[in-house]
Order: C-alpha cells, then sequence, then structure tokens
C-alpha cells in the first residue's frame, strides 16, 4: 500500500488527541492505541477523550481502538508515537512485531531517557526501520489552540523530502499550516531545548524577574540552540526558521506550555519534585535536561542556560542563584 496506507495514533495525550483530530480531516478511518481499556470505553461512550482535550468530539465509527500494541503495529503501515518521552520505552518494549516495512512518524517532543539517543535512531537500531520511511513532527503548534481551531503550524521532516510533503497533506487545513524540512535531527532536538529554555522563562517568570531578563533568555536561548544543533546535528539551517525560534517562543511564552508553568512553580518556590507531582501532565523539559546534560559532556558545546536549569532541577541550586550566574554570560 501507498504510504501512508493506514495510520495508526499511538498515545492518548493531549497531542495525540490533536493529531488524531487533524488526521480525521482528511482520513476516513485512524487507527488508535491507547494502553488503557477503560480510558477507551469511555471515549467510545462520550464521544471524545475523557482526559485530554475533552471539549474535542470525535466520530468513533471512523476510529478503530485497541489497547494491544502488537495488534495495531500489524494491523497498520504508518505509526504515528504521540506519547512521553519518559514512556516512549515502556510502550515500544511491548512490540515484538516486525516493524521493518513500516512508516514511523515520531511526534515524540523528547530524547529517549537513559539511552540519550533521538527517537528516529531508536527505532532505525532497535526495530530496523527504514530511515528513508521515518519522519517527524514539531511545531509551533500547542495541542490545545488545535482543540480551538486556531491557527496551527508543523514542520514534516524526513530524509525523504518527497515522504514529508505527502505525510503534511494529511495534516494541513484551512486553520493548519505545514512546512517540510529535511533537517529530520535538527527538529528533535530543538524540540528538546526548547523546552528546557521554557523552563526557564517560567522559573523567571515566578520569581518575577521581569520581562527584561526573560528577553534576554530567549535572545540567548536561540543563539545556544544553533551552537548546539551545529555540534550535534550539522545541517544546512536557519535557526530564524518556525521550527526553531517559532517553537522556543510559544513554549517559552504561552499559557498552554507546560514547561513554563513547571519552571514558574518552581520559581514561586515549590520543590522539584513537589512541581512534578503537581503537574498534571509530563514536563518533558525536566527529562531532557538530563538528556542534553549528559549528550553535551561529549560536545562541549558552551550552554550556561542548559547549565543552569540542570544546576536547579537536579542539584537543587537556588534558582534566584543559579539564574544571576546564567545572566552575567548573556550578550
Amino acid at each position: 500500500m501507498a504510504f501512508p496506507g493506514n495510520i495508526c495514533v499511538m498515545g492518548g495525550g493531549s497531542w495525540a488527541t490533536a493529531l488524531a483530530k487533524l488526521l480525521l480531516q482528511d482520513c476516513e478511518t485512524i487507527h488508535w492505541y491507547m494502553r488503557r481499556d477503560d480510558r477507551i470505553e469511555q471515549f467510545i461512550s462520550e464521544g471524545r477523550n475523557p482526559a485530554y482535550l475533552s471539549d474535542v468530539p470525535f466520530d468513533v465509527n471512523r476510529i478503530y481502538f485497541s489497547s494491544d500494541i502488537n495488534e495495531m503495529c500489524s494491523r497498520c503501515d504508518t505509526l504515528l508515537l504521540a506519547m512521553p518521552s519518559p514512556y516512549f520505552k515502556a510502550h515500544t518494549d511491548k512490540i515484538n512485531v516486525d516493524l521493518s516495512s513500516k512508516s514511523i512518524v515520531s511526534a515524540v517532543k523528547g530524547i529517549v531517557p537513559d539511552d540519550n539517543v533521538l527517537i528516529t535512531d531508536y527505532m532505525a537500531d532497535r526495530f530496523g526501520c527504514d530511515r528513508n520511511q521515518i519522519l517527524v513532527i514539531s511545531g509551533p503548534c500547542h495541542a490545545e489552540e488545535v482543540a480551538l481551531d486556531h491557527p496551527c503550524f508543523l514542520t514534516i521532516g524526513s530524509a525523504d523530502e518527497s515522504n514529508a510533503m505527502i505525510f503534511a497533506k494529511c495534516l494541513e487545513s484551512k486553520k493548519v499550516k505545514t512546512i517540510t524540512s529535511t533537517d529530520i535531527n535538527g527538529i528533535q532536538y530543538a524540540a528538546v531545548l526548547k523546552n528546557i529554555y521554557a523552563i526557564a522563562a517560567g522559573i523567571i517568570h515566578g520569581i518575577k524577574m521581569g520581562d527584561n531578563l526573560l528577553a534576554m533568555l530567549v535572545s540567548n536561548a536561540i543563539r545556544e540552540m544553533e551552537r548546539f544543533l551545529d555540534a550535534a546535528a550539522p545541517h544546512a539551517r536557519r535557526i530564524t526558521d518556525s521550527v526553531y525560534l517559532g517553537d522556543l517562543l510559544v513554549t517559552a511564552y504561552s499559557r498552554f506550555s507546560r514547561n513554563h508553568n513547571f519552571g514558574a512553580m518552581i520559581g514561586r518556590g515549590y520543590l522539584v519534585a513537589a512541581a512534578k507531582m503537581e503537574m498534571e501532565q509530563t514536563a518533558e523539559g525536566y527529562f531532557g535536561t538530563q538528556c542534553i546534560y549528559d549528550i553535551n559532556k561529549g560536545l562541549h558545546v558552551p550552554m550556561p542556560i542548559l547549565d543552569a536549569v540542570y544546576d536547579i532541577l537536579y542539584k537543587r541550586i537556588n534558582p534566584a542563584k543559579a539564574l544571576a550566574k546564567m545572566s552575567q554570560t548573556f550578550v
């Protein structure tokens, strides 16, 4: 069957729900893997995701649900991965069917924890997936704004840009503009970094250190991102493109940004563990900070913002002191 064939959305969170909404604008039917049968039953009964973006109605007659990940992998040609990165391996470790002929689309906004590898590399190395059949999706695009039918912007990345263009057609609409790219590694790293910088932005907001410092943070963050991407994923790119700068801006400033909100709680005095418990959704920047920090041990890229966030989250350094030290490096 021609790409993308039968598509399975894998994950039950807000981002998975938003992407399913977009796919059903173009696809007659989709498959949807969720790990909890009770959530599936409630979804079918109510016609909406009971836990995330619950205001978005779905025609459940156009969706085949299952909590059996191997059934879904066997039935479908394209697997759209949309689970939070901390739980990625817990899901994929259950897979025991051949994925080598499948197309993989990663909407995971993170790195595989502990392994510190990109999702695309993990799928290629672990499951033998063809790298030309692996794609990534990034923003700027908050799931909540998809639910509100606000204008959204998606970048689809693939080593084979023709595949990116085909999949982009499955998502675009009057409200959703799609852009394609071949910078598949840079897009993934940028999606991790912008979450880290959003935590720093949230901390500044929580401490009430002012908009001037926040502006300097963001302007220095995009340069820090560019330095890291040039070292970790060399590619001809414009760092001002929406998938880099745009996604950083919306994640750093938006009220929908869980990473910004997580940082704001820490800035207001929450302990890191308490802030994690208080969050209703996963702040992936917490895990991404450790991953990028470890990767950078081998790259030695100057990253004072990353270092400050790491010190706050993992070394329990006072946030105000860590940010004051960080701001001394700003230009």
